[in-house]
């Protein structure tokens, strides 16, 4: 039951981690995946993950948690990392190839690159994102760079790629064409409806959120016939715990627990049972990643 192919695990509070596995075990949530923004991070969150899991006591829901428990790798577009991309593409096909090497079947858990994409909402844009004054030109061109660079490290190791677009409609798909790859989720999708044609029509899943549970009375209409376009074969769930948490619970800390809040709105929306959102979502992972 409600899988999640978004959280950062890393950053929930130290304290609810443990409880959190323990009830997503307890669900039997099919799949989870913790999500990397570092060039450095995915040995210290295979670390992390283990040891955690390592603590529960139960062995039935030990088990189940290292079932359901799943990595992606990749740089975030923030601007340090895009000043430095040569040699943050570097460290991150070496922390890579170190995961898939291990002997560790844990280890060997990484089914995606990401998350990684071009964010014109924070990132200095001028004319295509918040503030024309601060345009830089080499970050602009730099993090188009850094994207492409992992879907060429995506394609070489035959990943599906986690993409972060936010404000960066035209580039982003102006970038899966430079790069010739179509394979992975367009995560958190916040576009509207002729722009998931497009990532549709090239093969992309569109993920959904806790975000769509914001959406305003004076464009429900709208979200719904979003919702109810996307082809059953196309359809993630995810949370990007910790944040974004669903109404009622908005403004909160978020956690993987709180994705069935957003199963219910999108089921609702498309006219189904969750049940029938929860099968079809893992459908389509199995599809996706291969487990």
């Amino acid at each position: 039951m409600f899988s999640d192919t978004h959280f950062h695990f890393n950053i929930l509070e130290e304290e609810s981690r443990q409880s959190v596995l323990e009830q997503m075990a307890a669900n039997n949530t099919f799949f989870g995946m913790d999500i990397g923004t570092h060039c450095d991070d995915l040995a210290r969150r295979q670390k992390l993950a283990l040891d955690v899991i390592s603590k529960i006591a139960d062995e039935d829901k030990k088990k189940k948690a290292f079932d359901m428990y799943y990595f992606s790798a990749g740089i975030w577009p923030a601007p340090e990392a895009i000043r430095d991309r040569k040699n943050q593409i570097i460290e991150l096909e070496r922390q890579l190839k170190a995961a898939l090497d291990n002997p560790n079947h844990f280890y060997k858990k990484v089914v995606a690159i990401g998350e990684c994409g071009l964010d014109h909402h924070w990132n200095p844009s001028g004319v295509d994102g918040r503030c024309e004054s601060d345009f830089d030109q080499e970050l602009f061109d730099g993090e188009k760079e850094m994207f492409l660079m992992q879907l060429d490290l995506a394609k070489k190791y035959s990943l599906p790629v986690v993409v972060h677009s936010r404000d960066a409609f035209e580039g982003t798909v102006e970038c899966l064409k430079d790069a010739c790859y179509d394979n992975g989720i367009i995560h958190c999708y916040s576009y509207g409806l002729e722009e998931a044609k497009v990532f549709l029509d090239r093969g992309w899943y569109l993920a959904f959120g806790g975000g769509v549970t914001y959406t305003k009375k004076s464009k429900m209409d709208e979200m719904i016939e979003l919702l109810r376009y996307v082809p059953s074969d196309r359809l993630l769930m995810e949370t990007d715990a910790p944040y974004l948490a669903p109404v009622p619970f908005r403004g909160q800390k978020n956690t993987p627990l709180l994705i069935e809040h957003s199963y219910k709105f999108v089921a609702d929306a498309r006219g189904i049972s969750v049940d029938s959102l929860n099968e079809t979502v893992d459908s389509n992972i199995r599809k996706l990643f291969s487990c």
